[in-house]
């Protein structure tokens, strides 16, 4: 078994940003951070085979409990051998706890002391998620990177609201942690508490008691305002540990990756590459663009020139728009892979900054060209 010294390691820290290097190590390998993960929620990465998702540059993928523990069903991955076997993916998997999901259903939930009681949106079926009972689930898909069972309320919410998710959020990771104890994997504890910084420091200062190997930051990016994001993370960031990872759930917007890693984040996950794929719109270098616009139709030149990917050596503008226009399931695949890859090259960038001591430089030209609203050509 991993001992939780040896699953992440510090290498260099930026001069006049909190941007940082570092390697996490699991049983199925190694990945450089900062990085971006993208996301598996059914056990596939939607539209993508895992090689392709590995040629994007990712070495961790992050994979769904709540709908897994549903549809095929822990024991089902457990007897065929694990996640990473079942689903062909030789690297890292990171899993959540399903409590995202369960909160976000709150016409199908009731939160108690002893978990979340929940009907299944698939079949209306009865279920009661426990802190022990998402490690379980977890633990038999053979996840590396686990998540406690926590509270993600809406934003806005009531201070008196986030206060009391955040306490049930600790007392649910202190029973997640003793459940844990002695098996394979390694547990992340969740910082709760909204867009309030006392209440951040507080729910950090919980959860630092487990003395957890990692530190995941839940609760953000659900409606608030990006600034107002930036400065709770600025706010409460300084006081993690250097030594342990910080993971920013649910945020993977160029801008806010470049923005993140400045502020001292090592981990990313979202689930907008693939989703803006399947929609029609791509990452490129000056922002995003909507492929089926007209102005596309006898475009012939490639969908982002600064590109060095699959899609963007072989494939135009007008063919995809043509494509994403005739509905074919072609459009969704190939950009899904340019976005990924956009996303993948963007962090390895990030990290030759980082190396080189010009991550600020880096930064201001980011911004400079990169518009985050959709452009036209």
């Amino acid at each position: 078994m991993m001992e939780k010294g040896d699953f992440f390691k510090l290498t260099k820290e930026g001069t006049g940003t909190g941007a940082r290097l570092g390697t996490i190590r699991t049983g199925h390998g190694e990945s450089e951070t900062p990085t971006f993960m993208p996301v598996g929620t059914q056990g596939t990465v939607k539209a993508l085979i895992p090689e392709e998702v590995a040629q994007t540059g990712a070495r961790i993928i992050l994979c769904n409990t709540y709908h897994l523990y549903l549809r095929p069903g822990a024991d089902l991955i457990f007897r065929a051998g694990g996640l990473h076997k079942f689903m062909n993916w030789p690297n890292t998997i990171l899993t959540d706890s399903g409590g995202f999901q369960v909160n976000s259903l709150a016409h199908l939930s009731k939160i108690g002391e002893e978990g979340v009681l929940f009907r299944s949106h698939i079949d209306g079926s009865l279920h009661l998620l426990t802190p022990e009972k998402s490690i379980e689930v977890q633990e038999k898909l053979g996840s590396d990177i686990m998540m406690p069972l926590d509270i993600c309320l809406p934003n806005p919410s009531p201070y008196k609201k986030y206060e009391e998710a955040l306490k049930q959020t600790s007392r649910w990771a202190t029973r997640s942690k003793q459940f844990h104890e002695g098996k394979p994997g390694i547990l992340f504890g969740i910082i709760q508490g909204g867009i309030y910084l006392d209440l951040r420091l507080a729910s950090l200062e919980d959860i630092e008691e487990l003395d957890l190997p990692g530190l995941a930051i839940g609760g953000l990016s659900v409606g608030e305002e990006k600034e107002k994001m930036y400065e709770i993370l600025e706010g409460f960031i300084p006081h993690i540990p250097r030594e342990k990872p910080r993971y920013l759930m649910g945020v993977g917007a160029p801008s806010s990756l470049v923005k993140g890693v400045s502020l001292g984040i090592d981990l990313f996950d979202c689930v907008l590459p693939t989703r803006l794929g399947r929609n029609g719109t791509a990452y490129c270098v000056y922002g995003k663009i909507n492929i089926d616009n007209a102005c596309f139709r006898e475009d012939f030149s490639p969908l982002d020139p600064a590109c060095d990917c699959y899609v963007c050596k072989n494939y135009t503008r007008a063919y995809l728009r043509h494509l994403f226009v005739s509905k074919e399931m072609l459009a969704g695949r190939l950009l899904s892979y340019h976005n990924l890859y956009f996303l993948g090259k963007l962090m390895a960038q990030i990290r030759q900054a980082i190396k080189e001591d010009r991550f600020l430089e880096f930064q201001r030209e980011f911004q400079k060209i990169y518009q985050e609203r959709s452009i036209k050509e």
